[in-house]
């Protein structure tokens, strides 16, 4: 009779299945943050590039396209709270293989940002390296 009470009690089912379940959501939910934050960075990296790439347009040599865009860097107000402008590093030069296109390379060291320090499994690089390029002097 004990034993046919405890079998069919049920009033502890729903805290049983929380306790199963829960460390998989919360893992599931602290995962797609992580991965949002580290993707709006590199979203927001490769903005800048390709502004500073449209800014170089301006320029009427390589020389001035290089200070054009390392001004429009360095002033730019990054739109992200995850990205610190002091460790961002940019190339700008003109296409080897095309004269007529101007590359700007930005790489940002994102080992700071969140995910890197929550989880170990599935990494992106910590390096994000996005570059634009212009096409200049006419068509």
């Amino acid at each position: 009779m004990r034993i046919r009470r405890y079998m069919t009690n049920t009033s502890g089912a729903a805290a049983v299945e929380f306790a199963i379940v829960s460390p998989l959501f919360f893992l599931a939910l602290l995962s797609m943050i992580a991965y949002g934050i580290y993707l709006s960075a590199a979203h927001s990296v490769q903005q800048l590039a390709a502004d500073a790439a449209r800014t170089a347009v301006a320029g009427m040599s390589d020389t001035e396209r290089k200070s054009l865009v390392a001004d429009f860097v360095s002033r730019s107000t990054i739109d992200s709270a995850f990205l610190d402008k002091s460790k961002l590093t940019m190339t700008a030069q003109a296409d080897p293989t095309n004269p007529n296109q101007f590359t700007v390379a930005l790489t940002y060291d994102a080992s700071n940002l969140p995910i890197f320090s929550l989880f170990t499994y599935a990494m992106p690089s910590s390096q994000i390296k996005r570059f634009a390029t212009v096409r200049v002097g006419g068509i």
